[in-house]
């Protein structure tokens, strides 16, 4: 028996990271958007699908450079010889496996092409199966495919293993961590460095990764062409400058947009695909900003879109960037809301708690539109989106501001909602979708406020020496040429953004002629007051399950964020939040919203943005640091969080097809094997 302990220990650990038992699965409903589409707007909106899901390898690999792996056993189990999706029911039957395991199955291979990994999109921590790996072999070879079982064997241990633990996570190699953006013998030190130099050469590093090799580094760049420079830095090492990573995919990107030419519905569209290709095709930034500026000038299409390496969450530096790009419909009636809020913008944004000085000169009036998605390709679904993320393009012209309805809306059976208390339920579910509108709407408006202090490359100043704050009498710190707010700010620029996009929700939204907009008044513009703050404490509590406490690592931006939120709101005092002891069940004062939680957050959002502003990275990470900080004692309040953890939703996308010079659209059920059998026919 003593010599099975270190097995069974070994075992036991394991478990902690095995896939979702069964994860809620929802579909995108897309078709009524779609078939308002015309013709010509229907091939738009397939060909730039496809540019980007022909981005899908991209994603996996980004995460985990043995990924492609994994994905290729996954398909190839499901696909026939002719590409179809297979009969599952004859896989289970010639398999022999008992029915929970080849479910089982099933739900790892949907989890996996639903994160495009084995490593969470939403928390990046490793998942493994819950099946053994004889079983898994099992099924794997009565596929009888002959290149997943070469894959299977080439990433069995990479499925199954759970050690080293600090493998389990992504983030810095350097800290036994995993990153599909760096070689495993990169320093923190090695980063920085190639960093310092990348800003000094204007070299953006946003579509990069970096390796080393013995005489310096390699700098590998996202590109459809191939080609290679060599320069020298300040301390005698070289590097090399690689164009082609990702060749053959973006030769696919790149073909695909030329593709979608013929079919603009206007100059500024094509001028925008002509860019997006030069960029793709060449790898250069530049290219891209000039697509993001025209992109800017689309104002209202019918099929909206974006696509590129936008952003850089999962990079633990936090400048590069993930592959992403999404096609959508216009919803006009959901957008006629978001439209009167643009409207008051300028209203609205001189409620903010800083002065004028710390906001744009010009508040280049957002697009704000409420899409249905078509496609979307990525590892994770947002609800909103405020793009793009050039600091040098929105001071300039603004941002656009979307709102993802069928993604909001999207719900799965039998959702739970722990620590929400009995009285409350009723309420929550009702005004939960409602209320999260609001505070998508007015969070993306907040994403394109405040002003950044910057020195161009002839040393002009955009604010004047004399400017001061009562937290920063005298500036001392601003953004120098060739810095941004990522490169200033490091590993926790985006969740300290979005930190400061939701404070943003959280101090407009008590205002009622904002809650007005959105056709809410008297009780129940409270209710969903009251519903949003609650919800936003929720969330900061479940944001738990997302932090590591032996690598003391969040790990996921936006719940970063919302646990620093509901720590401010705890701090606030006067019995505005209360977690009850035992049970967790949060007990927020709605009659102290305005008076005690808005003011609160506001002064959070004053200190967050004012660092921002001025570039003070020393302050601005101390602050958010201690805001996001999970004391030691509360390991049995996290262990609760963990007990009640529920799995996060996958959702099914349809495919376009082109069937007789005709765009069609096909559906998949919402279940694991409907998910698996979208990726199978898309052909990726």
């Amino acid at each position: 028996m003593l010599r099975r302990l270190p097995f069974l220990i070994k075992r036991t650990m394991s478990t902690r990271y095995f896939a979702d038992k069964e994860v809620p699965v929802s579909r995108l409903e897309a078709r009524p958007f779609f078939e308002s589409l015309d013709a010509k707007e229907k091939k738009y909106a397939h060909y730039m699908s496809r540019a980007a899901f022909e981005g899908t390898r991209v994603i996996i690999e980004q995460t985990n450079p043995k990924g492609g792996y994994i994905y290729d056993m996954i398909i190839n189990i499901f696909k026939d010889t002719q590409g179809h999706m297979i009969d599952v029911n004859t896989l289970h039957r010639n398999s022999g496996v008992s029915s929970e395991i080849f479910d089982q199955f099933l739900q790892y291979s949907a989890q996996f092409l639903g994160n495009l990994s084995n490593y969470k999109s939403f928390g990046d921590e490793k998942f493994i199966p819950r099946l053994d790996e004889s079983s898994f072999e099992t099924i794997v070879r009565a596929s009888g495919s002959t290149q997943a079982i070469q894959c299977f064997q080439t990433v069995r241990r990479e499925l199954f293993d759970t050690e080293p633990v600090s493998r389990n996570l992504l983030g810095f190699p350097e800290d036994g961590h995993l990153s599909g953006y760096y070689s495993d013998d990169i320093t923190k030190h090695d980063i920085q460095l190639v960093q310092t130099f990348l800003e000094k050469n204007k070299i953006d590093p946003l579509n990069t990764r970096l390796f080393k090799h013995p005489q310096g580094y390699e700098l590998k760049v996202a590109s459809a062409e191939a080609s290679h420079r060599t320069l020298m830095m300040e301390n005698g090492q070289s590097l090399i400058i690689t164009y082609g990573d990702f060749q053959p995919c973006m030769k696919k990107i790149t073909q695909a947009m030329e593709d979608a030419l013929p079919f603009v519905a206007n100059d500024t569209q094509k001028q925008m695909l002509i860019a997006y290709a030069n960029s793709f095709r060449t790898g250069s930034i530049q290219e891209h900003m000039k697509s993001q500026e025209l992109w800017l000038k689309d104002i209202s299409p019918h099929v909206e879109t974006n696509i590129g390496f936008i952003e850089t969450y999962r990079d633990p530096q936090g400048v590069r960037a993930e592959w992403e790009g999404f096609v959508a419909m216009v919803n006009k009636e959901q957008t006629i809301k978001f439209n009167r809020l643009v409207e008051n913008a300028s209203l609205f944004v001189s409620r903010l708690p800083w002065p004028a000085a710390f906001e744009r000169e010009t508040l280049n009036k957002p697009d704000f539109t409420s899409l249905e998605v078509l496609s979307f390709a990525t590892g994770g679904i947002p609800a909103g989106i405020n793009i793009p993320n050039y600091s040098s393009i929105t001071q300039l012209y603004g941002s656009k501001n979307v709102s993802l309805g069928n993604v909001i809306s999207a719900q799965s059976p039998n959702e739970k909602f722990p620590f929400i208390r009995e009285q409350d339920l009723e309420l929550y579910r009702k005004y939960r979708n409602a209320s999260f509108e609001v505070q998508v709407g007015t969070h993306e408006l907040g994403h394109g406020t405040g002003k950044l202090l910057t020195e161009d490359e002839h040393g002009t100043l955009n604010f004047d020496r004399s400017l001061s704050h009562p937290l920063v009498p005298k500036i001392t710190t601003w953004y120098k040429p060739g810095q941004n707010f990522n490169s200033m700010f490091k590993s926790i620029a985006s969740s300290y953004e979005e930190c400061r996009a939701e404070c943003i929700a959280l101090s407009l939204s008590p205002h009622k002629d904002i809650l007005k907009i959105f056709n809410y008044e008297g009780q129940e513009a409270e209710d969903i007051l009251y519903i949003m703050y609650l919800n936003m404490a929720r969330a900061g509590l479940a944001a738990l399950e997302f932090y590591n406490p032996v690598a003391k690592k969040w790990g996921q931006a936006h719940m970063q964020a919302r646990y620093a939120i509901m720590n401010v709101m705890l701090k606030a005092g006067h019995g505005f939040l209360v977690l009850e002891p035992h049970t967790l069940d949060i007990h927020l004062d709605r009659t102290k919203i305005r008076s005690v939680g808005a003011p609160a957050v506001s002064e959070f959002l004053t200190k967050l943005q004012i660092y921002k502003a001025t570039a003070d990275e020393v302050k601005g990470t101390e602050l958010y640091m201690e805001a996001t900080h999970v004391p030691d004692q509360w390991t049995e309040i996290r262990d609760k969080v963990m007990a009640a953890k529920q799995p996060r939703k996958a959702f099914v996308q349809g495919n376009t097809f082109i069937e007789d010079g005709k765009v069609v659209l096909k559906e998949y059920e919402a279940t694991a094997t409907g998910l698996i059998q979208s990726y199978v026919e898309r052909q990726v």
